[in-house]
């Protein structure tokens, strides 16, 4: 029989404790469930609910219970329900009564929601180091091709040259926005909810900042209706997750395209690559493409969890058992889409040439060239008509701005002058957008920096 089973005549089916059964799921937390009650059980001591014995007790228990489930010795068996019930189960079966004590002052409505709390900052710990390990790989591709020149795209069409450096610190401030999110879940989740009971709090003289330091929180919940009925906290993980991964799916989205032979930008390693079973020449960008369909699943959990909590009365309801599984499924998806992405750009090739070649087609100068006239007093927008009109000679002749001649420029204005060379250099265009956050050399000299400083800040943290 259950450990509540006291007002019951008889058990559930198996069926139906196999379908109410968490066990499946929460005993990942096994480590969380026997720190919190270590944590309650020396509280309870403290303050005389239970004796200093029966806590020591307890305490020597459950540490030998968790050696037993990291060496693979426990056995779980689905009738405890969840791992709460089964750590305690054993606890009494092997302590004796000094077991039996350890639930005082407490309910596993707060006793989860303690779990959770701690295993949602566990998972955020891991992800933050996964994030600043991409941000480390991209910063190191930005210095190491500080100066290729490739074309920025808008609308999947050629638009303006761009440095390769500017475009990977791109990705880089997403990244780092990325870590904030992250990071704001693991504040969101660093509260202490134990010593809420089911609902009401609990009659029992409990010191809360006692155990609420013993576990590392930051500090004890205000309201215990809401202590055991809040899941924000995995709310806000699985939409850091959810974002981090559409991050991810938009650069491998690039990475795919560039692979291919129209772009040629990069080439993969073969570890980041796969073969066909049919054609003997493929190869294939698999990872980036699994990655970008991952996303899927993690914006999955985390409409899932929205769905669920959308029409929940105070205070807790056994619908919140659906809570961690995709908690657990978004962190663990985002880590080992961190992992494969950090390494698939670590390894990769960057083909400057293929870059610069593209950057050379589709009229890329055009803005400068406009810019140029309005500069010399020409309103902007006749000033883009002009270059509209050169841009379609171009077009008609099968060439390019650089080809055009002197007298071609003057035809349309004559405030050209021989100077519009110089504004057709790919380099040059670059290099003249200085203003902060541009993509001139120095301006990403700059944000190069920042971009260091902010990872060194966050390592830190």
């Amino acid at each position: 029989m259950a450990l509540w089973s006291g007002r019951f005549e008889e058990g559930v089916s198996e069926f139906t404790q196999e379908y109410g059964a968490s066990l499946p799921v929460d005993k990942a937390m096994y480590k969380q469930d026997i720190a919190g009650s270590k944590a309650h059980a020396t509280m309870l001591a403290a303050q005389g609910v239970i004796s200093s014995a029966d806590a020591q007790a307890i305490c020597a228990g459950l540490d030998d219970i968790e050696r037993t489930i990291d060496a693979g010795e426990f056995v779980f068996d689905i009738n405890d329900e969840d791992i709460h019930m089964a750590i305690e189960k054993v606890l009494t079966e092997n302590i004796g009564e000094a077991g039996a004590r350890l639930h005082t002052g407490r309910s596993r409505n707060d006793q989860v929601a303690t779990d959770s709390r701690l295993f949602a900052k566990h998972l955020c710990d891991g992800l933050l180091d996964d994030l600043n390990d991409l941000r480390a790989v991209l910063l190191k591709l930005a210095e190491d091709n500080f100066d290729v020149i490739l074309p920025g795209y808008t609308h999947l069409q050629h638009a303006q040259p761009v440095l390769f450096s500017h475009h990977m610190l791109a990705y880089f401030w997403m990244f780092t926005r990325d870590f904030a999110r992250v990071a704001n879940a693991r504040a969101a989740a660093d509260v202490l909810p134990l010593g809420s009971a089911a609902l009401a709090g609990t009659t029992y003289p409990l010191n809360r900042q006692m155990v609420a330091d013993a576990l590392g929180f930051a500090e004890i919940s205000k309201n215990s209706l809401d202590a055991v009925s809040d899941r924000d906290f995995l709310l806000d993980l699985d939409y850091a997750c959810a974002v981090a991964m559409m991050h991810l799916s938009r650069l491998c989205e690039e990475v795919v395209l560039w692979s291919t032979s129209e772009f040629g930008f990069i080439t993969l390693s073969d570890a980041f690559s796969t073969g066909s079973s049919i054609m003997p020449q493929k190869k294939n960008p698999d990872f980036a493409e699994l990655t970008r369909g991952k996303t899927g699943r993690v914006v999955g959990d985390l409409v899932a969890l929205l769905v669920t909590m959308k029409s929940l009365p105070l205070a807790y309801n056994k619908d919140l058992q659906e809570d961690k599984e995709g908690a657990i499924d978004a962190a663990k998806t985002l880590h080992d889409a961190l992992t494969c992405v950090s390494g698939m750009l670590a390894t990769m090739r960057v083909n400057p040439d293929a870059m610069l070649e593209q950057a050379r087609k589709g009229y890329l100068a055009a803005t400068d060239v406009a810019d140029y006239l309005a500069k010399k007093g020409l309103p902007f927008r006749r000033a883009h008509e002009v270059v509209g009109h050169l841009v379609h000679t171009c077009e008609q002749r099968g060439c390019q701005l650089d080809d055009l001649s002197l007298d071609d420029f003057k035809a349309e204005c004559d405030l050209f002058e021989a100077d519009i060379t110089r504004q057709l250099d790919l380099p040059s265009i670059v290099a003249a957008r200085t203003v902060p956050g541009g993509t001139g050399h120095e301006a990403v000299r700059v944000q190069l920096q920042q971009a260091k400083d902010a990872l060194q800040r966050d390592s830190r943290g």
